[in-house]
C-alpha cells in the first residue's frame, strides 16, 4: 500500500493557507511548507509567511528553520521534507505539502534521484564569476541558448538554477528540461492528490498588487534593514527572494520606494504566471478554479475532499 500524499499549491497570492488550515483539519493532517522563502528565520513579512495565529493548531513545518545565510536548494528541501513526512506518518497523520515551489513539490512527489550527476565546482565557480562580470542576464542569456525550455522556466535572477541548468547541459549533453519532463512521467511513489488552487488572472494580479502594498504597511523596509544590519547581503540566496533584493536596491539609494513597488508587483506578477505555467505541464492534477465556486472556501473544500476519496485517501 502506497502511503497518502496531499499536495495543495498554486500560484502567489492566490489563497493557499488559508485553505491549507481547513483541508488539514479536515483530514487530520500536518502541513510541510514547499516554499523557498518561509524556510529562513526572520523574513516574515516579504515571505507572506504564516502568522502562529493563523495556524489554528494544525503543526507546520520547514517553516523559520534557517538562517539566511545557510544554504537551501532542492535536494535539502526533498531531505528535509522526508524526515517531515516520516514524523508525521508515524502519528498516524496525513502529510499535506502547501506551497508554490513547483521543483520542490515534484521532488517529493516522485521521488527525484539527485545523485545521479555529481556536481562541477570549477564549472559552478566559473559561471559565478561570469555572472559578477557581466550581469545575471547575460548567464542567463547562455542558458537560453543551450535550453531555451528551462530558460523559459527559470528566473535570470535565479543564478543558482541557471547554473545548475547549464552544469546539466554540459554533463549530459541534454536539456535539465527534457530530464524533468522524464521525471514528470515516472510513477510516485505515494497515493497522492495534487490539488492546484487557481483564480483567473486580473484577480490574481489585483490580490498581488494589494499584497505588496500590505506589505509595505507591515514593515517591509524594516524587515530588509534588519536584515543587512545583521550583515545578510545582496549576494545571498535568500536575500534574492521577491520584495527583499527590490527593497535591498532602494535602500543602496537604486531607486525610489515607488519604483521598488512598482518593481515587486510587476516581477511577482510575472513569477504567478510561470508558477501556473509550470502546474500546466504537471500530470494528474486537479485544478480548483476560484470563480468556479464562487470564492466560497466550504465548497472548495468540499471539492477536495471528494476527490480524496475517490482516490482512495480518505
Amino acid at each position: 500500500m502506497k502511503r497518502p500524499l496531499i499536495i495543495l499549491t498554486g500560484p502567489t497570492a492566490v489563497g493557499k493557507t488559508k485553505a491549507s488550515i481547513g483541508l488539514a483539519k479536515a483530514v487530520n493532517g500536518e502541513i510541510i511548507s514547499a516554499d523557498s522563502m518561509q524556510i529562513y528565520q526572520g523574513m516574515d513579512i516579504g515571505s507572506a509567511k504564516i502568522r502562529p495565529e493563523e495556524m489554528c493548531g494544525v503543526p507546520h513545518h520547514l517553516i523559520d528553520v534557517l538562517k539566511p545565510d545557510e544554504e537551501f536548494h532542492v535536494v535539502r528541501f526533498q531531505e528535509m521534507a522526508k524526515q517531515a513526512m516520516k514524523v508525521i506518518y508515524d502519528k498516524g497523520k496525513i502529510p499535506i505539502l502547501v506551497g508554490g515551489t513547483g521543483f520542490y513539490i515534484q521532488a517529493v512527489l516522485y521521488d527525484i534521484d539527485f545523485t545521479e550527476n555529481d556536481g562541477d565546482d570549477a564549472f559552478r565557480k566559473e559561471m559565478e564569476a561570469f555572472a559578477d562580470a557581466h550581469g545575471a542576464e547575460a548567464l542567463h542569456a547562455r542558458l537560453k541558448a543551450a535550453d531555451p525550455k528551462s530558460a523559459e522556466e527559470i528566473h535570470a535572477h535565479n543564478v543558482k538554477r541557471v547554473i545548475r541548468a547549464l552544469e546539466y547541459f554540459l554533463q549530459t549533453g541534454t536539456p535539465i528540461s527534457e530530464h524533468n519532463e522524464e521525471q514528470r512521467q515516472k510513477e510516485s511513489p505515494y497515493q497522492a492528490a495534487y490539488f492546484v488552487l487557481n483564480d483567473e488572472r486580473a484577480h490574481l494580479y489585483e490580490r498581488i498588487n494589494l499584497r505588496v502594498d500590505q506589505m509595505i504597511d507591515e514593515g517591509l523596509v524594516d524587515e530588509v534593514k534588519a536584515l543587512r544590519d545583521k550583515g545578510y547581503t545582496r549576494d545571498m540566496v535568500s536575500m534574492q527572494g521577491l520584495g527583499y533584493k527590490e527593497v535591498l536596491a532602494y535602500l543602496d539609494g537604486e531607486y525610489t520606494m515607488d519604483t521598488a513597488v512598482e518593481m515587486i508587483k510587476r516581477d511577482t506578477r510575472h513569477f504567478a504566471k510561470r508558477q501556473i505555467t509550470w502546474f500546466k505541464r504537471e500530470k494528474d492534477v486537479i485544478w480548483l478554479d476560484k470563480k468556479a465556486f464562487d470564492y466560497d472556501e466550504d465548497r472548495i473544500l468540499e471539492s477536495m475532499l471528494e476527490s480524496l476519496k475517490q482516490k482512495g485517501i480518505l
